[in-house]
C-alpha cells in the first residue's frame, strides 16, 4: 500500500464530505488509542475545525495512560481536546435502571456486557450532543478488523456520520500512524477498548489481530483461527446491517 497516496485520498474525501454536507467541522472521541489517533490526524489535515473529546468512564485506565496518550495525540497533531467525565452519568443511569439491572450487569465479580456497553453508548450520545450543537460531523474510529469481528458496541462506537479508516486492517492503521509521526506510546501499546483496567482487545477476543489481518487480505490462517473469525462474524452480523423493517 502506498501510504502517502492513501493519506491524500482520505483527506480529500473528508474535505469533499464537509463541502457536500455543509458541516462546520468534525468531532471525534479520543481514547488515546491507535484508531482515534489516526482519524483525528486525517481530519485535521482536512480542516482546522476538529474537536477531540476525552471521555473517562469509571475505568482507572481512562484516567491514566488513556488520557495521557489522548492529550499527546492532540498536541502532536494540533487538535483541540476537551474532557467530559461520564463516570457519575453512568452511575446515575445504572441507579435509574434499578436493582434487577444492577444484579444482571455484574456476575462473578466481572462486568457483563450489558453494563460495559453503557460506556461507549454514553460516549456516542455525548459526541452527537456536542456535534449537533456545533454543526459538526461525528467521525467513526473503527478499523476493518473490528468491524469484521463485530468488536464494537451497537449504537455506541458503531454509530457515526462517517469513518475514514473503515477499510484499513490493524497493521495498515499502524503503518499510517508511523507515516504521520504519531506518538510512540500510542503505536507501541497493546490495543485496548479501555473499558476496564487491564483489558486488551486480543485477550478478550481470543484472536490475534495479525491473524485477522491475514484473513482479510486473503492469506492462509490456521483452521482453528479461521473457525473463531467466522464464528465471530456470524454472531455479529446484525451489527453490520441497518435495523430490520417489515415491508409487507
Amino acid at each position: 500500500m502506498d501510504i502517502a497516496a492513501s493519506v491524500g485520498k482520505r483527506v480529500e474525501w473528508i474535505k469533499n464530505l464537509l463541502s457536500s454536507t455543509g458541516a462546520k467541522g468534525i468531532i471525534y472521541g479520543n481514547s488515546g488509542g491507535k484508531d482515534c489517533t489516526l482519524v483525528g490526524a486525517l481530519c485535521k489535515l482536512a480542516t482546522d475545525s476538529v474537536l477531540g473529546v476525552i471521555m473517562p468512564c469509571q475505568s482507572s485506565q481512562n484516567y491514566g495512560s488513556d488520557r495521557d496518550d489522548a492529550l499527546a495525540a492532540g498536541e502532536k497533531f494540533g487538535i483541540k481536546q476537551i474532557e467530559i467525565d461520564l463516570s457519575d452519568t453512568k452511575t446515575a443511569l445504572v441507579s435509574a435502571l434499578g436493582e434487577e439491572f444492577a444484579k444482571d450487569s455484574v456476575g462473578d465479580g466481572a462486568l457483563k456486557m450489558a453494563g460495559v456497553n453503557i460506556n461507549p453508548r454514553l460516549r456516542m450520545t455525548t459526541l452527537y450532543a456536542l456535534g449537533q450543537a456545533r454543526g459538526y460531523l461525528v467521525a467513526g474510529t473503527g478499523n476493518l478488523d473490528e468491524t469484521t469481528l463485530g468488536y464494537f458496541t451497537k449504537w455506541g462506537d458503531g454509530a457515526y456520520d462517517f469513518n475514514p479508516i473503515a477499510d484499513l486492517t490493524v497493521a495498515e492503521v499502524y503503518a499510517h500512524l508511523e507515516y504521520l509521526g504519531a506518538p510512540a506510546s500510542i503505536i507501541d501499546k497493546a490495543p485496548s477498548a479501555g473499558l476496564y483496567a487491564g483489558q486488551t482487545d486480543e485477550d478478550e477476543l481470543g484472536i490475534r489481530y495479525s491473524d485477522v489481518d491475514s484473513y482479510l487480505r486473503g492469506r492462509k490462517v490456521p483452521e482453528e483461527v479461521l473457525s473463531k473469525i467466522e464464528k465471530a462474524k456470524r454472531a455479529s452480523a446484525h451489527k453490520r446491517v441497518m435495523p430490520l423493517k417489515f415491508e409487507g
